[in-house]
């Protein structure tokens, strides 16, 4: 007969070792050798990509000194110093030819900044780069660089190193959540070997690539990082990169004050350029020449802009090593504020191979010099000094324009290693970030990729579906059917009481779960109607229990490919009731909007009237006695 589900139906405990001798029960572990395995790939990435750091660097200088000094040296060297005159507004122009021919013939992925084109493979092609981006990138980057181009040798090597931990990911047999992981590793750890900072790489990776904070990713990142730190210390020196003579002392609380509000200027600013990039790039898209010239053009305007400010030209980390020591002429620093930001926008926007960072952390700490000055004229006696305004400027800056928190502000201390400036910059890069949050829907990061119909991640949730229990979308009421009953007797039953599902759980004689059977097995037509129902049970007989996430349900009935699946207790091994996918889509959507609902919890007025009457009961005892 049909057995309707009204209450506990009483099952042997041997039932639940039966199950799992036969596989019903497959609780997922997570692989912790796998965690290592990835961990080490990360390590071996991270060392090689640490040496392509240096390499990228060697040959930026030697175009470098090439095309501006027409010298063969790998020395450093900046074209600020340049002797050519006029003939530096070719310079960079055929270095934009050559990056155009090179995406024309090479790979187009090598246009852009680098980090939107990483998170673009990592949202929407399983973390798959070509290979060749592995060394078209790094070529791309140094020829624009090393002819003048305003970027930074940052976005270059991230992509750099993206590119080399998904070629790796993609030689060797992982997942496409452990490629992304080796992606993120090889990207965050080229950043550390520039810059040498493990920490804000780290978050770099949680906050623009990952999307995601776990162990598994964590660890891999981490060795990364820690790996491509002590690379920078071989092979660049353990100075900080920004390092200053002067001293950043812990401000007062005045001074936080006035730099807070420096961040919510910034804030603006970094909005503006960001609109003012994707306008240039709109303006590009609408020319009546072949992609492939545009870089050109945009050089044409580097080398423009380089003839009369020189210091606009090439990666000119020393422009932001002197910004930060208050003491640069207020004529220099308007050009690279101002100067610097037409360069690079017109650059850019021209769609050739260069960074974000590096210009961002110039035209910032430029900004805040600027507005630094204005505070300290407009409130002399406000503790606000050049060299924190400048370092709060720039991290400000780039808070804003990629809504990298964290990143920014660790950023800052690492870079400079003036620790003291931490509350500033907490506060400025807050401010930014606020503005740049409430004012713009993407940032300079995901514009690009958001375009395209990409949706980016923008905050990290805990997974509703993990804390949400089997107990708490439970359908009672529901029907099983015993095994014992022919095909016949069920089509009928379930034809007369009008109850058609998709699915049927079965027990046996003795009440106990023994399958599922699915409506078109049971209704099929070649089935003989005197065929018992068990004989058409073909699935494993596969459970839920009280305490099971939601997550863990839906992985089951995935697996599976059924709708519905039994509850059994955890108590007493009984079968308590139905778990219908239609109840976990509808539990989670109550409890999604319950996080947003707001509502009174206490009542102050309630509260009041208690106190009151019982002030008055006090009284009226104390006046009694």
């Amino acid at each position: 007969m049909i057995a309707k589900q009204n209450g506990n139906i009483p099952i042997s405990i041997s039932l639940e070792d039966t199950l799992k001798s036969e596989g019903a029960v497959a609780s997922p572990r997570v692989n912790k050798w796998r965690i290592l395995l990835i961990a080490s790939y990360a390590v071996l990435i991270a060392a090689i990509i640490s040496s392509l750091a240096k390499l990228l660097v060697m040959l930026i200088n030697g175009i470098t000194n090439l095309s501006f000094y027409g010298s063969f040296s790998f020395a450093e060297a900046g074209p600020a110093h340049h002797t050519l005159g006029l003939w530096v507004i070719v310079i960079p122009a055929i270095g934009g030819i050559a990056v155009g021919i090179l995406a024309l013939y090479g790979s187009k992925a090598i246009r852009g900044h680098g980090i939107p084109e990483a998170m673009e493979q990592i949202l929407v092609n399983q973390s798959k780069i070509k290979p060749a981006i592995t060394f078209l990138k790094p070529i791309s980057s140094a020829l624009a660089i090393g002819t003048g181009g305003p970027f930074g040798a940052e976005g270059p090597i991230i992509a750099t190193g993206g590119a080399l931990g998904s070629t790796w990911g993609q030689v060797f047999k992982i997942s496409n959540a452990e490629r992304k992981i080796l992606l993120s590793a090889g990207a965050t750890a080229g950043m550390t070997a520039i810059f040498g900072t493990p920490v804000a790489a780290i978050f770099l990776a949680i906050e623009l690539l990952l999307f995601e904070f776990t162990p598994k990713s964590l660890i891999a990142v981490s060795l990364a990082c820690i790996t491509g730190a002590a690379g920078h210390f071989l092979l660049f020196g353990t100075q900080p990169v920004f390092y200053t003579a002067v001293e950043i002392t812990t401000p007062s609380t005045v001074a936080i004050l006035c730099y807070s509000f420096l961040g919510l200027a910034v804030g603006v600013l970094s909005v503006a350029i960001t609109k003012a990039v994707y306008w240039v790039e709109d303006a590009f898209e609408k020319l009546p020449i072949h992609w492939m010239w545009w870089p050109a053009i945009g050089g044409l305007a580097v080398g423009i802009v380089g003839y009369f400010a020189p210091r606009t030209l090439g990666v000119g980390y020393e422009n932001i090593t002197d910004l930060l020591t208050g003491s640069m002429p207020l004529k220099i620093v308007l050009s690279l504020c101002l100067l610097k930001f037409i360069s690079w926008v017109i650059a850019l926007g021209s769609g050739t191979s260069g960074g974000t960072l590096a210009p961002l952390l110039t035209i910032g700490a430029a900004s805040g010099v600027l507005i630094g000055m204005g505070i300290q004229y407009l409130f002399p006696n406000s503790g606000v000094t050049l060299p924190l305004a400048a370092l709060v400027g720039m991290s400000a800056m780039f808070a804003g324009a990629s809504r990298a928190l964290l990143t920014s502000i660790i950023f800052a201390m690492e870079t400079t290693g003036q620790f003291h400036a931490l509350l500033p910059l907490l506060g400025s890069c807050v401010g930014a970030y606020t503005v740049s949050y409430l004012s713009m829907g993407t940032t300079i990061m995901t514009e690009k990729i958001t375009r395209r119909g990409i949706f980016t991640p923008d905050s990290y949730q805990p997974d509703l579906l993990n804390q949400l229990t089997v107990q708490q979308a439970i359908q009672t009421g529901g029907i099983i059917i015993e095994d014992r009953n022919t095909v016949e007797e069920v089509r009928d039953w379930l034809q007369a009481n009008g109850r058609p599902d998709n699915y049927y759980i079965v027990v046996d004689a003795n009440q106990q779960y023994t399958g599922i059977v699915s409506a078109s097995s049971l209704f099929a037509n070649h089935q003989d109607d005197q065929k018992q129902i068990s004989a058409l049970i073909k699935r494993k007989p596969v459970f839920l229990r009280e305490r099971d996430t939601l997550k863990e349900a839906v992985a089951k009935m995935i697996e599976e490919n059924v709708d519905v699946l039994p509850v059994l207790s955890s108590r007493d091994h009984t079968v308590i009731g139905l778990m219908p996918y239609q109840n976990i889509l509808s539990t989670y959507y109550r409890a999604d909007r319950q996080q947003d609902l707001a509502s009174t919890n206490i009542s102050v007025k309630r509260s009041g009237m208690r106190i009151l009457v019982k002030g008055r009961k006090i009284l009226a005892k104390r006046k009694a006695e």
